[in-house]
């Protein structure tokens, strides 16, 4: 089967990685399981019609029923993708970031409906005395996405280095946009409050935590947070806004002050023991993963840093926690059935169109209900 455009023979005289790619895209390439009947044929359908270059996993409970890799992780190299390589996992950070926070609010550190200036006396006060954590974790807070506007101004202050406190004074410190509960606005600077709190009432670095907290407990070995270009993360996957004709590589770099907005990467079966670990009481007590992934925001479907959907599956419907992220060329999808634990994680790291991602992880938690 020729996955991709051109033949064997063209990619051969063309580039080494192309002929790589066109190997690793081949049908049961790298099946680990196969217990989901129908989902080898739809991933590899996808493939063949729509060029996509990632990882497929689909499971239920703490069983991984199929899970593929197609394409390259470096383009370069021709280094093949597999279910450990990491990727970046964009906005699904904010979850794991929410993740971390109930499990101190948990253990009686935190509360989320506590003004942050008790938390944060120094911070600006009229803002401080009506913002909660459950107001900036639900993007409810009226606080103006100013850290998004700074970087469409000046691309460069993905790079810039700052401390926390700055950050926040320059980029979390602006006049609300309306009484906070009251309406929804999705907005980073959000998160630069939240990490503010989280790192001043422990007197840890929020990487700690989330090591502590997460990636050492569930034994997630190819996980964690970065800063600056994801790319010094040993075996990374490379991002791309498109791989053909030609590979035309795509890096966004991540400062440190952003990193519960969007610095967290993981890989698939990574992720497979996240939801995993969570849903079956491994991180949180069951009160906080029922308050975790209750909806605030209802219009949007939007709990604490993540969303809970009912969507339906093999003829049902089912409360989900849906996980969407991206950030640059990399797309992240991690989907898990509350109600009875079927799972659904795509990655893809070449700018792939969120929609079609969509379609396929719908397809195939279809049909792991087979």
């Amino acid at each position: 089967m020729n996955v991709f455009p051109g033949s064997r023979k063209r990619a051969r005289r063309c580039c080494p990685w192309r002929v790589a790619l066109w190997l690793i895209a081949l049908p049961m390439t790298f099946p680990a399981w196969a217990d989901c009947g129908g989902c080898a044929a739809i991933a590899q359908r996808f493939v063949a019609e729509e060029g996509f270059n990632g990882v497929v996993l689909v499971g239920h409970g703490s069983h991984i029923d199929y899970s593929a890799s197609f394409g390259v992780a470096d383009a370069a190299t021709g280094r093949a993708l597999t279910a450990d390589t990491p990727f970046e996992s964009g906005s699904i950070s904010k979850w794991i970031a929410a993740i971390v926070v109930m499990r101190l609010v948990q253990q009686g550190q935190l509360a989320l409906d506590e003004p942050i200036s008790t938390y944060l006396p120094d911070y600006r006060p009229d803002n401080g005395a009506k913002l909660t954590l459950r107001n900036l974790m639900t993007h409810a807070s009226g606080l103006p996405n100013d850290i998004d506007d700074a970087i469409k101004r000046d691309p460069a202050t993905r790079s810039v280095s700052i401390d926390q406190a700055e950050a926040v004074r320059r980029f979390a410190s602006g006049d609300l946009r309306f009484e906070p509960g009251t309406e929804w606005d999705y907005s980073h600077s959000n998160w630069l409050l939240v990490k503010s709190v989280i790192e001043r009432v422990t007197g840890r670095d929020y990487a700690s935590l989330v090591d502590g907290y997460i990636v050492r407990p569930l034994a997630m070995r190819h996980s964690g947070t970065f800063t600056g270009s994801s790319l010094a993360v040993p075996g990374m996957a490379h991002g791309y806004r498109k791989l053909i004709p030609q590979a035309e590589p795509l890096d966004k770099p991540s400062p440190n002050f952003m990193m519960l907005a969007g610095g967290f990467y993981a890989s698939a079966h990574d992720f497979f023991a996240l939801v995993d670990g969570l849903f079956s009481g491994r991180v949180l007590s069951p009160e906080s993963t029922r308050i975790l992934m209750t909806v605030e925001r209802p219009a949007q479907h939007y709990a604490l840093g993540g969303r809970t959907k009912t969507l339906p599956f093999g003829g049902k419907d089912h409360p989900v926690a849906w996980e969407y992220g991206s950030n640059g060329a990399y797309r992240v999808l991690v989907w898990r059935t509350l109600d009875d634990g079927h799972t659904v994680i795509l990655m893809n790291n070449t700018s792939f169109d969120h929609m079609k991602i969509g379609g396929l992880g719908t397809a195939l938690m279809d049909a792991s209900y087979r």
